[in-house]
């Protein structure tokens, strides 16, 4: 069986690698942790012992026990990352296989249930109403939601700045005229609330969209 110990070391160096290497988030290696773990349990032993039937045994036992498409591919991802980069055995990787599967397009909500979404957005004030208009209407994660800072929307250009978003990258999102509208609308009511009206909410109030 596979000691705390071990586990430990093993989990340690592919956090590690996975951080060194890749650069990968937090969230990403807590998953990488998680699936090589499951390989260990399903093994009995250490994970740095798999070979190439192990590989395939686990997948299959995976598929049997009700595992869905995205999760036999992020564990897919895993292994191949713990099997290549952390023991230097690439060529085990090669008994990994990926699972294809459809992704339908997300329903657009018409301007009716958008609407509805907005007015059941817990209150008082505009605080969540404004977050679920970025999410939606920028196509915001509801983490990278909450990092934004007046600083990162750029009314002149109808743009917001996305800094370190998935896969820590930059990226720009559109912003549209009735978000900028409503943006404003929740920063004047903290900015008179709290009483920080500074010259930076000041300027981001005054500046109209280009039409």
């Amino acid at each position: 069986m596979l000691s705390s110990t071990q586990s430990s070391r093993l989990s340690g160096n592919s956090a590690d690698c996975a951080r060194a290497v890749r650069n990968f988030s937090e969230a990403t290696i807590r998953n990488y942790i998680r699936h090589i773990a499951e390989l260990a349990r399903f093994l009995g032993r250490s994970p740095d012992t798999t070979t190439g039937e192990d590989v395939r045994r686990f997948q299959v036992h995976m598929t049997e026990n009700g595992a869905r498409p995205p999760k036999l591919n992020s564990a897919t991802s895993a292994i191949r990352f713990f099997l290549g980069t952390t023991l230097d055995r690439p060529e085990l990787a090669r008994h990994l296989a990926r699972v294809h599967y459809p992704r339908p397009l997300p329903r657009v909500l018409s301007l009716e249930e958008v609407g509805s979404l907005l007015e059941a957005a817990p209150g008082p004030g505009l605080k969540y109403q404004a977050a679920i208009s970025v999410a939606y209407g920028a196509g915001l994660r509801a983490g990278e939601v909450v990092m934004l800072r007046v600083s990162d929307i750029d009314s002149n250009r109808n743009l917001i700045r996305v800094e370190q978003g998935k896969g820590r990258k930059d990226r720009y999102a559109m912003l549209s005229p009735q978000l900028l509208e409503r943006l404003r609308a929740w920063w004047c009511t903290v900015a008179r609330k709290v009483g920080f009206a500074t010259a930076t909410s000041a300027r981001m109030a005054s500046r109209r969209p280009r039409r």
